[in-house]
């Protein structure tokens, strides 16, 4: 297939990149230009360089291009995922799993596309306690909390239903777990390291991880087999708290166990980070994904990928 990828040099987006190429897939990578499409060179992707946010721009440069389908990975974490909700990364982020949405699906139609899969992330399930059942698909997703979290879970809503809504076009929503492994794991390993990465004193709840290399294969056996109008949870087959993964973690690249903070703490300097650690606890299932993606995880538990970043 000839893929167009929003997001193709984020960390998700490179090792995406690889991986459609390594299954034959032509790659385009849509780009701002600069050092972006440069890098998208470098990686065997041609660049589009357009602005997503910018509908008239985008559009033009869909003028003499064809393509199957359109993969948007885009992100505005430049450094690291926000902390607060109002972190001008998660703003801008909000704005492009929205706008930036509903413009990349006209684009879709306009190269003649029949497949977009879109990422969105499992927090959309909402920042709350679970309980100890598997979560598939069919919970609620993007409902409002009636807190500060509001415009993150609307906007995640927003990105899936602008991929539900085009009759023509087969949209995917790729709910994925925490990204870890090479290449997405740098800013934990040096926080680690001076161990400026704290964890909550009395625990933390379960989450939902995937090797990053597991992502890019997810994706991949999305665009080939995916079905549309369907979300997938993208994680590893073992949910697991905060500290336990991060205490192996740091014990895996030779650092301290992290510092304990009071969780009082916690929310004060980093409210969206503890909201996700102290309120939510998930167990998702990947049962639906295992079975009509044809995927499995090469890193099924965070006991195995985390030997990826072992030293040496």
């Amino acid at each position: 297939m000839k893929v167009v990828v929003a997001g193709a040099t984020g960390a998700i987006g490179r090792p995406l990149v690889a991986a459609l190429r390594r299954s034959g897939h032509l790659v385009y990578a849509l780009t701002r230009g600069g050092r972006s499409a440069e890098s998208a060179r470098a990686r065997g992707a041609t660049p589009i360089v357009a602005d997503v946010l910018d509908r008239d721009n985008l559009l033009r440069a869909a003028d003499g291009l064809t393509a199957d389908a359109v993969i948007h990975e885009l992100t505005a974490y430049k450094y690291s995922p926000p902390t607060h909700y109002r972190s001008p990364g998660l703003v801008r982020t909000n704005t492009l799993r929205d706008t930036g949405s509903r413009h990349l699906v006209e684009f879709t139609r306009a190269i003649g596309a029949r497949r977009y899969l879109t990422q969105s992330l499992h927090l959309g399930y909402g920042l709350r306690d679970h309980g100890p059942e598997p979560v598939t698909e069919l919970a609620d997703f993007g409902r409002p909390q009636g807190d500060a979290a509001d415009p993150f879970l609307a906007a995640l809503r927003a990105a899936e239903s602008h991929a539900w809504e085009a009759p023509d076009i087969d949209g995917i929503a790729l709910r994925y777990g925490l990204f870890y492994g090479p290449g997405a794991s740098d800013m934990f390993t040096r926080m680690l390291k001076l161990r400026a990465l704290p964890m909550p004193a009395g625990g933390a709840g379960y989450t939902g991880f995937v090797h990053i290399s597991d992502a890019a294969a997810a994706t991949v056996a999305a665009l080939e087999r995916g079905r549309g109008g369907q979300p997938y949870n993208i994680v590893d087959d073992e949910p697991v708290t905060w500290d336990a993964f991060f205490d192996a973690l740091a014990e895996t690249i030779g650092a301290r166990r992290p510092l304990r903070l009071h969780p009082r703490l916690l929310r004060l300097g980093s409210p969206l980070v503890a909201a996700q650690m102290l309120d939510m606890s998930i167990r998702l299932d990947n049962a639906k994904a295992k079975a009509e993606l044809a995927w499995k995880p090469e890193y099924p538990t965070y006991r195995d990928g985390v030997r990826t970043l072992a030293p040496g």
